[in-house]
């Protein structure tokens, strides 16, 4: 598996327009894109060859309500590109990692994710996204 770069922190949040307002009002970045997947709510601030991603539920009950009703908003995971994400599936199930989901399955901007289960990662969630070419 190769690891091209950190290529975003996930941060958990009720709104994303109005916690963008804390990246760009009191620090000078940009919302450049929101997306979505499935009932999340995504917006990227670039910093660098990096981003901060604000990630929201959009139904009351959805993952990330949950999240922030145990934990409340905050940095949620981290997340690595990586050139080819089906050898990196199969090289963590053959290290016998467990992943939250069997395989890759779509993610903002034409990604596919998948994502390390933190009791394999001392409580840190890890994120694996590969994008498409010319991203």
């Amino acid at each position: 598996m190769k690891i091209k770069r950190l290529a975003h922190i996930g941060v958990a949040v009720k709104d994303v327009d109005e916690v963008a307002k804390v990246y760009t009002e009191l620090l000078p970045l940009e919302m450049t894109s929101t997306d979505m997947v499935g009932e999340l709510k995504t917006g990227f601030l670039p910093v660098g060859d990096t981003s901060v991603e604000l990630v929201m539920s959009t139904e009351e009950d959805g993952v990330m309500n949950k999240y922030i009703g145990k934990r409340g908003e905050g940095v949620h995971h981290l997340a690595f590109e990586v050139d080819d994400i089906d050898q990196a599936v199969a090289e963590l199930k053959e290290k016998e990692v467990p992943l939250t989901s069997d395989g890759p399955r779509p993610g903002a901007h034409g990604s596919r994710v998948v994502f390390l289960h933190p009791k394999a990662t001392r409580g840190v969630l890890i994120e694996l996204v590969e994008y498409p070419e010319g991203h």
